[in-house]
């Protein structure tokens, strides 16, 4: 469970300007896939950006996929994301 100190730092950190506006994005793509027919509320999928780009919500950027899946991804040895 998280500490007091460390929801604290969160809350502050989600509170930013540009960390709003990504979560606005997220939020407008899952309703956008919902609209298509793509997304079900509960489904218990995430929509995935494919270029990794919260507020580029246009078709061919979108994709279902699922939330294991979607939120990681293969490491190279030093810890960096590997190339696609």
């Amino acid at each position: 469970m998280a500490t007091k100190a460390r929801q604290k730092a969160q809350a502050k950190y989600n509170s930013k300007p540009e960390q709003k506006k990504r979560r606005a994005g997220r939020n407008a793509a899952r309703r956008k896939m919902i609209a298509a027919g793509k997304a079900k509320k509960g489904d218990g999928k995430d929509v995935a950006h494919l270029n990794n780009n919260p507020r580029q919500n246009n078709a061919s950027n979108l994709q279902m996929q699922s939330k294991a899946k979607n939120r990681s991804f293969a490491r190279t040895k030093n810890g960096h994301r590997k190339g696609k």
